[in-house]
């Protein structure tokens, strides 16, 4: 993959699999903590992988200790000295980073191994799926630092992951989450043994991979799209679309003349 071949200050990407990224968050010795070069990296990053036709599924995970700290309290004296559009465009440099983040055509896991916190817990809410060691923990953290808790897509995502009531929680007191209840309040899909983390999610983009590129890109398209729609025939309508193009995609015929040879199928994506 091309995008393989572009250098990073703050990222790490290696193709660990046929087809599966893994991005390291590459700051240990600051918690992975956020900075304007971060966010252009992870917006890049995003948009290259996006384009890489032969990426199937992307994880996303820490170096050291930490998953991400949020964003670096050590460039915070900076935003307080920020006109109101300077700030405008502090703000909206970090939310493209994480927009395109969610809105990558492949399915994005996060291998969440330590602290998820403010911007971090955003950045991991921002992925499609989240596995999450004993270690991990999350706060909202904005309300700590006289900040609003709607930031980054929090609010909206939080919301709908857990529920007005426990994002009401979260977001107002700032306290903070272990790994087990974040599985309880369904903020984490599963908490796995720290020695199994990579692992296992290296698996789940394995199975992923194993499927219809199409199938699954038009599959996040739809749960994505299927969040935001005001009722149930927009969502009928934009599934049948979706149904509608991929069989007229070589994957599908594949599938099914795989199933009568009794034999794996081959996608191509086409």
């Amino acid at each position: 993959m091309k995008a393989l071949d572009r250098s990073y200050e703050t990222l790490i990407l290696e193709e660990s699999a046929p087809g599966v990224v893994v991005v390291t968050l590459n700051r240990p010795d600051r918690y992975n903590a956020m900075t304007n070069t971060m966010f252009d990296e992870l917006e890049r990053m995003a948009i290259d992988l996006n384009d890489e036709d032969g990426c199937r599924a992307i994880v996303l995970t820490g170096a050291g200790r930490a998953f991400c700290a949020g964003y670096d309290l050590a460039d915070a004296d900076l935003l307080a000295g920020l006109g109101a559009m300077g700030m405008l465009s502090q703000q909206e440099r970090a939310a493209r980073a994480l927009l395109a983040v969610r809105t990558v055509r492949h399915p994005t896991i996060a291998a969440v191994n330590g602290a998820a916190t403010g911007g971090g817990l955003a950045l991991a809410l921002a992925c499609d799926i989240r596995l999450a060691a004993p270690e991990a923990k999350f706060n909202t953290a904005f309300v700590k630092i006289g900040l609003s808790s709607g930031d980054l897509g929090t609010s909206w995502l939080l919301s709908r992951l857990c529920g007005p009531a426990v994002a009401s929680d979260l977001g107002f007191t700032g306290r903070m989450v272990d790994a087990d209840e974040a599985a309880h309040i369904r903020l984490v899909n599963r908490v796995v043994d720290p020695s199994e983390l990579l692992a296992q999610a290296l698996d789940l983009a394995a199975q992923i991979s194993s499927n219809s590129p199409g199938g699954v890109q038009l599959s996040k398209r739809a749960l994505q799209a299927n969040m935001e729609v005001g009722s149930f025939a927009a969502a009928i309508e934009l599934e049948n679309r979706g149904q509608a193009l991929l069989t007229r995609s070589s994957d599908m015929p594949e599938a099914l003349a795989a199933f009568k040879e009794k034999r794996a199928p081959v996608f191509k994506g086409e």
